[in-house]
């Protein structure tokens, strides 16, 4: 069994690592300065910001019921996160929550959590790994979502159907249930039809950011030049294709579908760039998190799986969007 707490220098060491991956959401040192004491979140990356969204929920929840938060950034790299799991177990933290890089490689890491007696929950993202154990997870219902997507590339292409692209990412759990249930409604659209059919020409891995959603977008237009509609599986690589799109001259020919709702992509909506989203909703994710942290410290029940569905947004809803500008 792991020690939970670690004396003298080998302390000060690991909370000067936890400091320089980024510290406090509130710019303390995040370690036992509260009387609960230190829930650590490792974010899959705070490039994205869904997860900034989670991880300023998580925080201001967390410190109503008197937890310090040390939020680290594992920049999709699943060695970085597994080494963030073992700052936070040598620092003697109450809890840890995830958003997983990796579904399956995370498994060791939750692993040795488990030994160290420190419950793990995951948010938005699960851990699939065998042979862990995960105290909760809070997230979106992603193979619902999926469907919801798939109705909207539907009525985007009307009954012309057409080609469309897939920018998956298919590391993450999430991710894939999104394309299964995208793939699903497709597949009974398409039954029995012989005119009008969508055919999914290829999935290609869009990496969830804009920067690789453009140039996997880029890449996509290249091998399949009669595109009509394409699934991002989130709005920062629905922004990248958009914009991939434009430099090809080919944005007024090619329908996309994102998954968030986040800002961007609610105004690339409402300007017409993107057809529509499954929205959803990673502020309740975050206080759901810290609420069922609560509750398993307390020794008190709670839903161990609780999926959020998510409700399709198009322009007309945009339009009467009061957050945006």
């Amino acid at each position: 069994m792991m020690k939970r707490l670690l004396v003298g220098t080998a302390a000060a060491i690991v909370l000067a690592a936890l400091g320089a991956c980024g510290g406090g959401m509130d710019g303390s040192d995040g370690i036992g300065s509260v009387a609960r004491g230190t829930i650590g979140y490792s974010a899959m990356t705070l490039k994205n910001p869904f997860f900034k969204i989670i991880a300023d929920n998580l925080t201001a929840e967390a410190e109503r019921h008197g937890f310090d938060v040390v939020v680290t950034d594992a920049e999709r790299d699943v060695n970085r996160q597994s080494q963030q799991v073992d700052n936070f177990l040598a620092s003697g933290v109450a809890a840890i929550v995830l958003n997983p890089v990796d579904r399956i490689a995370i498994g060791p890491a939750v692993r040795r959590a488990n030994e160290a007696g420190v419950p793990v929950f995951t948010s938005d993202l699960q851990a699939v790994a065998e042979g862990v154990e995960i105290a909760g997870h809070v997230g979106t219902d992603n193979y619902q979502g999926g469907l919801l997507a798939g109705e909207a590339m539907i009525e985007a292409l009307g009954e012309a159907g057409g080609e469309v692209l897939v920018l998956h990412f298919k590391q993450a759990n999430s991710c894939v249930l999104r394309v299964d249930g995208f793939r699903h409604a497709i597949g009974e659209y398409n039954r029995d039809r012989t005119e009008g059919r969508i055919e999914i020409v290829a999935e290609l891995e869009g990496g969830g950011l804009r920067d690789e959603g453009y140039r996997a977008m880029a890449d996509g237009i290249q091998a399949y030049p009669d595109l009509a509609g394409v699934f991002a599986i989130n709005d920062p690589s629905a922004l990248g294709a958009r914009t991939a799109l434009e430099q090809a001259g080919r944005a007024d020919q090619v329908r996309i579908v994102g998954f968030d709702g986040e800002i961007a992509g609610r105004e690339a909506i409402r300007d017409g760039k993107i057809y529509a989203d499954p929205i959803q909703y990673p502020d309740r994710m975050g206080v759901m998190t810290v609420q069922n942290i609560v509750r398993y410290l307390d020794g008190e029940d709670f839903e161990r799986v609780h999926l959020i569905p998510t409700e399709l947004y198009r322009q007309a809803d945009a339009e009467q969007d009061p957050t945006l500008d």
